[in-house]
C-alpha cells in the first residue's frame, strides 16, 4: 500500500470513529468521504477531501481537486467526472450525489472562498499557476 494510501486511510478511520471529524492538519474542517469507482480499473476507492458547502443550497457541497497544489488532477477527478455521480459520507449520513464540473466566474467565486477560509488552498493555487487551474466539482444530492 502506498503512504498516500496509508494515510487516507488514517483518516477514513478517524473520520468514522469520530461522526466525520478529524484531527491533525484538518482539524475543525468540513471533510467527505468520496466513494468512487475508477473508470479503468473498475474498482471501488474512497478519499478524503476537504469541501465547501453551498450557502443557498444545502443539498450542494463542493470539493476541490487540489492534489495539494501537484502539477497533475489526482485520479478521483477523473473517476467522478467520467461517471457523473458517487456516493459520499457527510459527518453521520451517506448519501448518493451527482458530480458536476463548476466553471468559469463561479469556480473562481467558489474556489476564492474556500482559499479564503482555509489559505493552504490559495498556496496550491500557487503552485499550479501556470500548469493548471484546480478543479472545483459541485457534489449535488441525488
Amino acid at each position: 500500500m502506498s503512504s498516500a494510501n496509508d494515510w487516507n486511510t488514517g483518516i477514513i478511520t478517524e473520520f468514522r470513529e469520530n461522526e466525520g471529524r478529524v484531527g491533525g492538519p484538518f482539524e475543525g474542517a468540513p471533510m467527505v468521504l468520496v466513494h468512487h469507482r475508477g473508470r479503468k480499473s473498475g474498482q471501488d476507492h474512497i478519499v478524503p477531501v476537504m469541501y465547501l458547502p453551498d450557502e443557498q443550497d444545502p443539498a450542494t457541497i463542493y470539493i476541490f481537486a487540489s492534489k495539494a497544489g501537484a502539477p497533475t488532477n489526482p485520479d478521483w477527478y477523473y473517476n467522478l467526472t467520467a461517471a457523473g455521480t458517487a456516493n459520499v459520507e457527510v459527518g453521520t449520513e451517506q448519501y448518493d450525489v451527482t458530480v458536476t464540473e463548476v466553471t468559469g466566474e463561479d469556480r473562481d467565486r467558489i474556489y476564492a472562498e474556500q482559499a479564503r477560509r482555509y489559505p493552504g488552498f490559495a498556496e496550491y493555487a500557487e503552485k499550479t499557476a501556470d500548469i493548471r487551474t484546480i478543479p472545483v466539482l459541485a457534489l449535488r444530492r441525488a
